[in-house]
């Protein structure tokens, strides 16, 4: 059998129609952040805060405290920064406790923590070494377990779901050198032979990769008499013949990452081990995406705590002119927006979690908002802590020790968290992936009328059915609640959240207002407009957020849980929001996006180029991507399974 060609070529329109097509289609179940994109503000669908069971909150607080004792006991963050690696030790330690189960069913022999304190969880163990968090997050949020857990047979949860909740580690290959976002181009193929499909391809960017036991891997089947073919997924034994991890990969941060380059070469692997029918794999990815991405916002939120509690030991110690600088109000500032954006955060995730364990809502376009939004504002409170504390937030946590100062790993946390705006779905994707769901209900109704490809006779189709919709639809976004000085009162207490709640559903009708005139005017070349889209969906998380705090303030409040703080911190972080989204909705209309792309096209031809002039460039030699030609490897196998 010889080697199949590397390198497929696509058109845009080729590229778009495959992520189409993964797409989960319909909407079954409400979505509070759907219908808050189409000018709906649905309180009802999140208020009252929805709660865990108990049993599932002792279950949940027994491990809790477990994995609390063994962070502080038996994790060294500082070894593993160090060392840049994991201690086998501390995995096997993982593995005795049931870490690498909490998502799976006990009947596998999982923990069976809910989707809440499987995040309280990852944000416990982020804390101690985030190196460790991505471990665990990528073994069962992306890996091996979730996808099972969606869309495997019987005979795989019963054959697979057991070594993953207690031996074995887990994860996912979707990513090739020349693949990111545009999965149209995949290059990993899987030809049918017999019983059996035959691997071959590279995948990049596998995290655990270089120590997993088993792998969930998307290839394309071509299309064969029998074989619908398309991109497919498969679980596969790193262990197996021809499977050859080539480099462990070193980053910035996250230093004990076990993260490679896989290459599969003529790899058999039984049809039984497929995941679903040939063709879905990309569904069964973005599916499994759904509620996987809530575990980065999890971290996030659990940095965000440390930098509160760093930023609040520190600047009550440090003086500067007579005074703690916390009191100076350059640095207050700071310290509010911390303390105010990690209960937001919080109130995101805590709300997304209990969401998707009700199973009542669809939480796609929340997650992605969750994941969306943490990944940005934790990178943005690290770098407010390494400024608070100033030189020594820019030395390492070694040299301040060796100085004879507390280790606060400041710089490490920024370093760290910077991957989590790229990782599963960068930030630019990431607007465009909740734009394509936020927009949905109108391409429902108008999708054939802006379409260049499609016939007069489908495009008259469209204008009736848009026509009766829009009838209905634009007519309530004139009036709403939001102008009703009495509304949501059930908020307003010694500290006022009612204001904020207004704000939410006027913004929430002129956004709807705004994504509709700019469809009217821009027509089929809306997808084009990224910085526009992407304004759409900054605007959109932060009314989500505003929604989560209130919300969580107003449960902490009922409970008698620390209620009075928690409204003054919702209602700080609603005032901070609110100078964004303006600032936002301003920006929709008075940008620079026309300028910037006749820069970039001045870019590209070259034009600019004596600017680059006057400096010399340390980068070394080689391709800017790796060549990915599928065949036998050339290099020695570093795949080192924990045992």
């Amino acid at each position: 059998m010889s080697a199949p060609t590397t390198k497929r070529t696509v058109t845009e329109r080729e590229a778009r129609q495959v992520a189409e097509a993964a797409r989960e289609q319909d909407w079954r179940k409400p979505s509070f952040a759907k219908e808050l994109f189409l000018g709906r503000f649905r309180l009802d669908l999140i208020h009252p805060h929805p709660l865990p069971a108990d049993d599932d909150v002792q279950r949940g607080e027994e491990f809790l405290a477990k994995l609390r004792d063994f962070c502080e006991t038996k994790i060294d963050s500082a070894r593993v920064e160090r060392e840049a690696q994991i201690p086998d030790e501390v995995v096997d330690g993982l593995k005795e406790l049931g870490a690498l189960g909490m998502k799976i069913d006990t009947k596998y022999g999982g923990l069976g923590l809910t989707q809440v304190y499987y995040n309280k969880a990852l944000a416990l163990v982020g804390s101690a070494s985030p190196a460790i968090g991505a471990l665990l997050s990528a073994h069962q949020s992306i890996g091996v377990p979730q996808p099972l857990k969606l869309f495997g047979t019987q005979e795989q949860k019963d054959t697979f779901l057991p070594r993953c909740a207690r031996t074995d580690i887990s994860a996912f290959l979707l990513t090739e050198p020349d693949v990111g976002s545009d999965p149209a181009r995949l290059a990993t193929t899987a030809v049918p032979d017999g019983e059996d499909y035959v691997l071959d391809g590279v995948k990049l960017w596998t995290t655990n990769g270089v120590v997993a036991d088993l792998l969930v891997v998307m290839a394309r089947v071509p299309q064969s008499e029998g074989h619908k073919g398309g991109i497919t997924a498969f679980v596969v034994e790193a262990s197996a013949e021809g499977v050859t991890v080539e480099n462990r990969n070193a980053f910035m941060g996250l230093r004990g990452i076990e993260n490679g380059v896989t290459r599969f070469h003529r790899v058999r692997v039984p049809a039984a081990n497929r995941i679903g029918p040939e063709g879905a794999g990309l569904k069964i990815a973005l599916t499994t995406l759904n509620t996987g991405r809530l575990s980065l916002p999890a971290m996030c939120a659990g940095a965000g705590k440390w930098c509160l509690k760093i930023a609040r030991e520190w600047s009550a110690v440090r003086e500067q002119w007579g005074r703690p600088v916390a009191l100076h109000e350059a640095v207050g500032s700071k310290i509010s927006f911390i303390a105010a954006t990690t209960f937001a955060l919080e109130a995101v995730l805590e709300l997304s979690s209990q969401m998707a364990d009700e199973n009542r809502n669809d939480i796609r376009i929340e997650a992605a908002l969750a994941k969306l939004y943490g990944s940005e504002m934790a990178w943005l409170m690290a770098d407010e802590l390494v400024q608070i504390r100033g030189g020594r937030g820019f030395e390492t946590a070694a040299s301040l020790k060796a100085r004879g100062e507390r280790a606060v790993p400041a710089e490490q946390l920024l370093r760290d968290l910077r991957i989590n705006r790229i990782f599963e779905g960068s930030t630019e994707i990431m607007h465009l992936l909740i734009a394509r769901e936020a927009v949905d209900a109108h391409l429902a109704v108008a999708g054939d009328l802006i379409d260049p490809g499609k016939p007069l006779s489908d495009k008259a189709r469209a204008g009736a059915n848009a026509g009766v919709f829009y009838a209905k639809w634009l007519p309530r976004l004139v009036a709403g609640p939001g102008q009703l000085p009495s509304a949501y009162g059930e908020f307003k207490h010694e500290v006022d959240l009612s204001g904020h709640l207004r704000y939410v559903e006027r913004h929430a009708r002129k956004l709807a207002r705004c994504t509709f005139y700019a469809m009217s005017r821009w027509q089929g070349r809306m997808e084009t407009k990224q910085g526009f889209l992407g304004r759409i969906v900054d605007i959109g998380a932060e009314l989500f957020a505003m929604s989560a705090a209130c919300v969580r303030a107003e449960l902490l409040r009922s409970r008698g849980d620390h209620g009075r703080e928690a409204y003054q911190l919702a209602d700080a972080f609603c005032h901070q929001a609110r100078i964004r989204v303006d600032e936002l909705f301003g920006r929709l209309w008075v940008n620079t996006d026309d300028v910037d792309r006749k820069v970039v096209k001045g870019v590209l031809g070259g034009v600019y180029e004596w600017l680059e002039q006057g400096i010399v460039d340390p980068s070394g030699d080689g391709p800017w991507i790796a060549d990915a030609t599928p065949g036998p490897s050339t290099r020695p196998n570093v795949h080192r399974p924990i045992r």
